[in-house]
């Protein structure tokens, strides 16, 4: 996605302060503390607009200091994940898909090292198919952060601790609208290939599990990428159901590939398919391994709501 000049710094604010994001050089971003910060409404924390409410955390792990950007705990968007086809899956409902494009589009213009967003056990659930529990999932600019194992688990278990939390940051995204309308301006009329953008840069990409967080790992350039194909993936639904690959430019795969799917009763289908987890696991002679056990599920939920992948 080639951008103007004027689209290439967003801005990340502490309430009452604005910060441009910029290199390092031009000095660290600035936030101000949770105790001067007022709480914020149920309808902030609903919006998936320009200008999100982020929780900031201050944590050290293996002799690093990160920076960790998490939702907060009114935030009503839920997110799953699961491995199906040797491909990873972030699973959510339209709402979600928009917050993440959000947080996508955000990371990508950062420029402190060891920044990463995580999305935490909060706000995950048990997959809409089968309802095994879904994986917290790590957003992280190759460009800037590396996980280890380790450190992904301790930073996972970390930020939902009371007490971690040191300020609250405004995600500013505005560009993303401008980059998302020109790509359906272009795709509308057909003219999104005549125009040159330098290839995105795919040697960092990866997306796999990693101490228990699925780790989404790419570039500033395929995170935007990313970002706006997860933002427009809804201009084409079938069945409630909608995807977007994440994946390198023409199409190359990533170290492990991965996918973003919709489905615009996602929430139905995840109590669904917990209670026919529940009933299953509750019956005679229930199998024990995984690939026995989901088949049975699926087939429970089918024949009440059909929720079946």
């Amino acid at each position: 996605m080639r951008l103007s000049n004027e689209l290439r710094f967003p801005t990340l604010t502490a309430l009452g302060r604005v910060f441009m994001a910029t290199p390092p050089s031009l000095g660290p971003l600035d936030t101000q503390t949770t105790d001067d910060l007022p709480r914020a409404s149920a309808s902030n924390r609903r919006q998936v607009e320009d200008r999100l409410k982020l929780h900031r955390h201050h944590l050290r792990a293996d002799g690093r200091d990160y920076r960790v950007i998490t939702l907060r705990p009114g935030t009503r968007a839920r997110f799953s994940t699961n491995f199906y086809h040797e491909t990873w899956h972030i699973l959510s409902d339209p709402h979600g898909a928009l917050l993440l494009s959000r947080l996508l589009w955000g990371l990508s213009f950062q420029r402190q090292p060891d920044t990463v967003v995580v999305i935490d056990r909060r706000f995950i659930d048990p997959n809409p198919f089968d309802a095994e529990q879904g994986d917290p999932i790590a957003l992280v600019p190759a460009d800037l952060t590396h996980l280890s194992s380790r450190t992904a688990r301790h930073l996972s278990r970390r930020v939902a601790v009371p007490g971690t939390m040191s300020g609250t940051v405004r995600w500013h995204t505005w560009s993303l609208d401008v980059a998302v309308n020109e790509w359906r301006t272009q795709r509308a009329d057909g003219t999104w290939w005549r125009q040159w953008r330098p290839e995105e840069d795919i040697r960092a990409a990866e997306i796999t599990r990693l101490g228990g967080l699925l780790n989404v790992r790419a570039s500033s350039s395929l995170l935007r990428r990313w970002a706006v194909y997860v933002a427009t993936m809804h201009d084409y639904v079938y069945g409630g159901m909608s995807y977007t690959e994440l994946d390198g430019p023409k199409g190359e795969p990533c170290r492990s590939d991965g996918e973003v799917q919709t489905f615009h009763d996602y929430h139905q289908r995840v109590s669904v398919a917990r209670i026919s987890r529940r009933e299953v696991l509750a019956a005679e002679n229930t199998p024990g391994e995984p690939a026995e056990l989901r088949p049975l599920i699926w087939s429970r939920n089918d024949r009440g709501h059909g929720t079946h992948r």
